[in-house]
């Protein structure tokens, strides 16, 4: 293990908890905390299901986050004009403005500072948006500017390979002894693996692994921890820092 790169979104921080205070201020009578987690996790399916279509220039982002909680919502028998999906939207990007890190990964990203591992992000969506999560996330405290890719600022979006390919030689990365950690199967870890990286899946949310002919190689649930995973790998791996 040489570098650790990170996703941000649900990775990093617990997205569900802006989307859930957002839908008990819109939808108070419709949703229990079960149902929030299952319209959470169909929302943002749909949301991953067209976001090429943003960065291409195809969908503007106001157009695909109207789909994504109104296409949402009909699972449930659920429908909402624009008026009320914009609504919605802004009050969920509001509560996105207040999110914090979890304590789980605060102790990795500290442990990775005293132990001299380099990390980076590697994250989807639109350039303003996501530097003002990394920003309320205080993530320069760990992360140099240098190391943060966009996929935006780039021009590539996780799953593919371009993205990692370019992450490698900006930071000169060592392909065997780099470690990807992210939420999504299909962007994450698919995409890390496509380029001979380490992967570590964060799946809090039990979601299905959609092809089983990838593996990760790590695994974190609510049974187990990010910073017990990076720890032990540093014991492991200690000698070729």
């Amino acid at each position: 293990m040489k570098t650790i790169i990170f996703d941000v979104d649900d990775t990093l921080y617990d997205q569900i908890i802006p989307f859930e205070k957002a839908v008990k201020d819109h939808f108070p009578d419709f949703f229990k905390n079960d149902s929030i987690n299952d319209l959470y996790k169909i929302n943002r399916k749909l949301s991953d299901e067209v976001f090429h279509l943003t960065e291409n220039g195809k969908m503007g982002l106001e157009e695909m986050r109207i789909y994504r909680i109104t296409n949402a919502l009909k699972y449930f028998g659920i429908s909402i004009d624009r008026i009320k999906a914009k609504e919605f939207q802004e009050s969920y990007q509001m509560y996105q403005s207040k999110i914090e890190l979890l304590p789980d990964v605060i102790d990795t990203l500290d442990f990775c500072q005293q132990n001299n591992i380099p990390l980076g992000i590697i994250t989807n969506g639109p350039k303003k948006h996501q530097r003002k999560k990394i920003k309320q996330l205080q993530l320069s405290k760990w992360i140099p500017e240098k190391s943060i890719i966009i996929s935006s600022e780039v021009g590539y979006a996780k799953p593919d390979k371009k993205i990692f390919e370019f992450a490698e030689k900006k930071l000169s990365l060592i392909k065997e002894k780099t470690i990807y950690v992210g939420d999504s199967f299909s962007n994450d870890i698919v995409g890390a693996k496509s380029v001979g990286w380490q992967t570590i899946w964060i799946n809090r949310r039990n979601r299905e692994q959609l092809d089983n002919r990838i593996e990760s190689d790590f695994y974190v649930d609510n049974n187990n921890s990010l910073f017990s995973i990076v720890k032990s790998l540093h014991e492991k791996y200690k000698t070729t820092f």
